[in-house]
């Protein structure tokens, strides 16, 4: 049967943890009427000090997890996971619209910046890969693109440490990089982890006005409401879709550290433990 006959099939999304809850939230927020699960990889968290190889093959299994729930879109709310598996999946799954934040990110940033000077901020194994700097270029190949790690940030949002002085001191020292003579011509930054959109107010206060901030979740969220729309697959039958929580380990400690990324209380009871391990292509 024809996906075009199945909009009100759910839409899929998976991560290393909670961090892409940022995307489910997003997209929820921009669709509320689609039905959505999401798969956190609790159990193998974090990708992010994975090898490319681990990394894809642990992709392949949470994405085989949700095709089986028959899903209608892939939703990659990882940037580690979509730097390296993004091409795997569609490639494995042709049939449906496979969509990571990597993408969105780097083409809202060219979209808004104005001097083409374009900062990315995100964990030590995005940057290291070039993900976004190369995502960047290839889209505006005059950009000058300058890439820094903040891991710390993780740790404070998963935390709910979001606001406050010590906060405030932690992402300055973090954002320092950007303040130097020779970086100091970013108009834009990209929040290149889904972590950090829980810090995004700090970080806004941190650079002033004159840097834009592009949100990986919000840009996320656009493109999959587009690319639904453009395949007829908007789910129009529903005026509330649901949502549904899968974890691979420590569903108690899921619904305590999503209560910082997501808009609802998650309870525990309501999250399914699940074993993904087995799958293989």
């Amino acid at each position: 049967m024809s996906l075009v006959h199945n909009a009100h099939l759910p839409i899929g999304v998976f991560d290393s943890g909670v961090g892409g809850l940022t995307v489910l939230n997003a997209i929820r927020q921009r669709l509320p009427n689609e039905n959505l699960i999401y798969l956190g990889d609790t159990a193998r968290v974090p990708y992010g000090t994975k090898s490319a190889s681990s990394v894809t093959r642990y992709a392949e299994q949470a994405a085989k997890a949700l095709i089986e729930r028959k899903i209608k879109m892939l939703v990659i709310a990882c940037n580690t996971a979509s730097a390296v598996a993004i091409e795997p999946l569609q490639y494995l799954y042709p049939d449906i619209p496979v969509i990571g934040v990597v993408g969105p990110g780097a083409e809202a940033s060219c979209d808004a910046t104005q001097s083409q000077h374009i900062g990315v901020i995100a964990t030590e194994g995005t940057v290291n890969n070039q993900a976004y700097q190369n995502a960047i270029l290839k889209r505006l190949p005059s950009a000058s693109v300058v890439a820094h790690p903040c891991s710390l940030f993780v740790a404070l949002a998963e935390e709910g440490w979001h606001t406050g002085d010590l906060v405030k001191q932690i992402v300055e020292t973090c954002l320092e990089p950007f303040k130097r003579e020779d970086h100091s011509l970013i108009d834009t930054l990209v929040l290149g982890c889904t972590h950090f959109p829980a810090l995004k107010n700090v970080i806004a206060d941190v650079m002033g006005d004159t840097v834009s901030l592009v949100d990986s979740a919000e840009t996320t969220a656009n493109a999959v409401a587009s690319r639904l729309e453009a395949g007829q697959l908007l789910n129009m039958k529903a005026l509330k879709g649901d949502v549904q929580f899968l974890v691979t380990d420590g569903p108690t400690r899921f619904a305590r550290v999503a209560q910082h990324f997501f808009s609802d209380p998650i309870p525990a009871s309501e999250i399914q433990l699940v074993d993904i391990q087995h799958f293989a292509h």
